[in-house]
């Protein structure tokens, strides 16, 4: 069957942003999303998918760019699946994420809302995250405008690729020469892996045969500049494999934490690995506020720590807190919050899934002499109960930053039935918010909103919400 033949749309102009980075355009009553475009750009466009309700397009030519479009930073920008807004001015990217909060809590939460707060940016929009992973392919993938550039596949290298994931791809890795996201010193160190490699022949992962030395790389900072880094083998180390163990020591002084685990199962998790330190300590030490974070390869910590403060600080203040209260802190993480807002409560209890975090979060708890808090690991919806709340009391405020899915609706259940005074929901997703608070709604009114951009450039936003109890018992 004949492939059907989709149009091509001239002289269109993009009107809006949508989901997931995208811009969007209407054409009668057809919704068209648009990657790599900005509000005011006028193009043709090429269909690649038409339903009944949509179509997606992609830009075949810019007829006349957009007054508000500006030039990306990237030399990857529009072939790597990262950053979709760099296109966009800072305040404009701000001003678009503030429109979607309030959409999202106005039309799927469809509660009562007070001012919604102007949104807080980042200090920083490059050189701002403290993680980032990389992935080896034995062959890097090409677009269709280097092949051609080259003159075809076969006068063109394409082994040895060092970077991203193409989206929605697992077998398919863009080579990165460059990224903003963190200090040069990632560009530095994944560009002289690649290197080194080269030179000693080291074989790169491949995903079909599951076959190849270097697999993947994590790089983690601090706010002092030091580093983490953790190689992820295929195989078994070779005299090679530790040799660039060595050079890696050697060249780079600001490696502090050097660690490598071997993966050989069909999937790159290494959280359930051991890991194997090299050279200095199994962790970096993170700072805020005076109080220490111990952070290790598998620990969560938010990824843009200068604004993460920002975030918690909006949590405290909106907790009201003075020292007498009982917390309940979910999906606490490794305990930052709660540790965070320890010394303002009288008694703080973290819950988290995932068993090795809540370790972290006791130890974080014991650097900072914090006696007041307690965590528990497993699944939110099966401890937080009934039976949980008579044993521990029933809290005065929740505190919860829960993953983009939201909140299970057990979870939601109980703690209608627990009645805190204060709910202070932290969320990474605001359309999964705006759904918990409408069934929230039953006994709580929103009383602050609050924006928050840890990740510019991108459509991601938090946003914190404070409840508090409308129905008294």
């Amino acid at each position: 069957m004949k492939k059907k033949n989709l149009p091509l749309l001239k002289d269109i102009t993009i009107t809006g942003i949508a989901a997931e980075g995208k811009a969007l355009t209407r054409i009668d009553d057809m919704v068209v999303f648009v990657p790599y475009c900005v509000p005011g750009d006028i193009v043709d466009l090429q269909v690649t998918k038409k339903k009944h309700s949509f179509m997606e397009a992609r830009v075949e030519r810019i007829v006349k760019p957009s007054e508000e479009r500006c030039e990306a930073v990237c030399k990857h920008y529009g072939v790597c699946g990262g950053c979709k807004w760099q296109i966009l001015p800072y305040p404009a990217q701000l001003r678009y994420k503030q429109q979607q909060v309030t959409d999202n809590l106005t039309r799927i939460g469809k509660v009562k809302l007070p001012e919604i707060s102007p949104i807080l940016g980042s200090k920083h929009i490059y050189a701002y995250r403290n993680k980032l992973e990389f992935t080896f392919a034995d062959r890097k993938w090409l677009s269709w405008d280097e092949i051609h550039a080259a003159g075809g596949l076969d006068q063109i290298d394409n082994t040895y690729g060092l970077g991203f994931h193409i989206t929605n791809c697992f077998d398919k890795v863009l080579d990165i020469e460059e990224c903003h996201l963190m200090p040069d010193i990632n560009n530095r160190i994944r560009n002289g892996i690649r290197r080194f490699a080269r030179d000693h022949a080291m074989t790169f992962y491949n995903e079909h045969t599951h076959q190849g030395q270097l697999r993947t790389l994590i790089l983690r900072a601090n706010h002092k500049g030091e580093i983490m880094l953790i190689l992820s083998f295929g195989e078994p180390l070779d005299d090679n494999g530790f040799a660039l163990l060595e050079w890696l020591h050697s060249e780079f002084p600001e490696i502090v934490s050097l660690q490598y685990v071997v993966n050989t199962k069909y999937n790159d998790t290494i959280g359930d690995l051991d890991i194997q330190v090299f050279f200095g300590a199994d962790h970096i030490m993170e700072e805020m506020e005076g109080l220490q974070f111990k952070v290790g390869p598998k620990s969560f910590y938010q990824t843009n720590t200068e604004q993460a403060y920002e975030l918690y600080k909006v949590a405290r203040d909106f907790a009201e807190l003075t020292g007498e209260e009982l917390v309940f802190d979910l999906y606490t993480g490794t305990g930052t919050i709660a540790n965070f807002v320890a010394k303002q409560a009288k008694q703080v209890i973290g819950i988290e899934y995932v068993p090795e975090a809540i370790e972290d979060a006791k130890v974080n708890a014991k650097l900072n002499l914090l006696d007041n808090t307690l965590f528990f690991a497993g699944d939110m919806k099966d401890i937080l109960n009934e039976d949980f709340i008579a044993q521990y009391g029933r809290p005065d405020v929740i505190i919860t930053d829960p993953p983009r899915a939201g909140m299970h609706e057990d979870v939601v259940k109980t703690i209608l039935f627990a009645e805190p005074k204060r709910i202070v929901y932290v969320s990474c997703n605001p359309a999964t918010q705006a759904r918990d608070l409408a069934l929230l709604d039953e006994k709580y009114e929103v009383t602050k909103v609050q924006p928050v951009d840890m990740f510019p450039h991108t459509q991601h936003v938090e946003n914190v919400v404070q409840l508090k109890l409308r129905i008294l018992n």
